[in-house]
């Protein structure tokens, strides 16, 4: 995704009940699951799996996403993503 700044709308993630108190890092680690197993079964394009994108660059600190990219990469992510 790119951004442009002539059509950029800051939106945040919509209320999740699964995850109703205020420290969101379960949120965010599930959104990031969620998103890598909606795009391996469903693809890239698939309008759902965007919510999950969404979510997780919103919420998930910059770091660990690179972390868990890393371990994706390297075929150590402790989750199945398939």
């Amino acid at each position: 995704m790119s951004f442009d700044p002539a059509t950029f709308k800051f939106e945040t993630p919509q209320f999740d009940p699964r995850f109703p108190t205020q420290n969101q890092s379960k949120h965010c680690a599930q959104s990031y699951v969620d998103y890598h197993k909606c795009i391996n079964a469903k693809g890239e394009e698939f309008e759902p799996c965007k919510i999950f994108f969404k979510t997780f660059t919103s919420l998930c600190p910059l770091d660990w996403v690179e972390k868990w990219d890393d371990q994706r990469e390297a075929g150590k992510f402790p989750i199945k993503l398939d």
